[in-house]
């Protein structure tokens, strides 16, 4: 997974919380076009090496790099003007306004074109169409007049994915995806994050706890346990594995 493709790296990174380790010194590199899955059991310390990543969270230890740049001491809204995005921590961004509006804000302001909600969108016809064009491609074209508070669990969800194909990140982070969602609404996001890999050749993180779900999508597992990495390789390689399946990730993944 090394090379020239590599957008994001954590060197070492850890976090401590009193006397306990979180994370413990935990280095990846993560390639452009590769869907790495992150797995393991519950305080694992998955969603906390998230929060590393995307800045919710300062590191004790250790270093993020993005695009080859050091930002481990950014906050996580210039995170994410660099190209960090992360789903699912999108949720009523703006939920007084309609989902149309929602996504055009944020193609605004990537495009640093103002932050103006009540502009007409004629003259922002630009803006318009992409954020038309992003409603569309995630199912959300006949809900763009509603306002955001009003939709479902599973159209709140699409709308995340929506705001980030907007912000058009370098990494794309989905932390459990389909939490939540009921039998019809699930397969829609997993098919949009199988279509970003293949349509915007990015960089995908995703924590999820299906194994249905990362045998269909990932190019690479990575197992957290007790925040350190126990394990990293292919998905056939990492799942035969016996120390794997009965310490990290339990008999399900031998049924599959």
């Amino acid at each position: 997974m090394a090379g020239d493709n590599i957008t994001l790296e954590t060197r070492g990174l850890t976090i401590r919380f009193g006397g306990h380790t979180a994370v413990d010194k935990v280095s990846c590199a993560f390639s452009r076009g590769v869907l790495t899955a992150i797995v393991g059991p519950n305080g694992a310390g998955k969603t906390t090496y998230f929060n590393l990543i995307s800045g919710q969270l300062k590191a004790s230890e250790g270093t993020v790099i993005l695009n080859g740049r050091d930002i481990t001491g950014l906050p996580a809204s210039q995170r994410t003007a660099l190209g960090l995005g992360r789903a699912f921590q999108l949720t009523n961004l703006f939920p007084s306004l309609s989902v149309f509006e929602n996504v055009r804000l944020v193609v605004q302001a990537r495009e640093k074109k103002g932050f103006d909600v009540f502009s007409l969108a004629r003259s922002h016809s630009e803006l318009a169409d992409e954020a038309n064009a992003i409603l569309k491609r995630v199912h959300l074209a006949e809900l763009a007049d509603y306002q955001v508070s009003g939709l479902s669990h599973g159209d709140q969800r699409k709308l995340e994915v929506a705001l980030m194909l907007a912000m058009k990140p370098a990494v794309f982070m989905f932390d459990e995806p389909t939490a939540g969602m009921s039998m019809d609404e699930a397969p829609v996001i997993l098919d949009l994050i199988a279509e970003i890999k293949e349509q915007e050749h990015a960089t995908i993180l995703l924590v999820e706890h299906k194994m249905d779900v990362i045998r269909t999508l990932a190019d690479r597992i990575i197992v957290l346990h007790n925040g350190a990495l126990a394990a990293d390789g292919e998905p056939a390689e990492v799942m035969k594995s016996a120390v794997v399946q009965e310490a990290y990730l339990g008999r399900e993944i031998a049924d599959v």
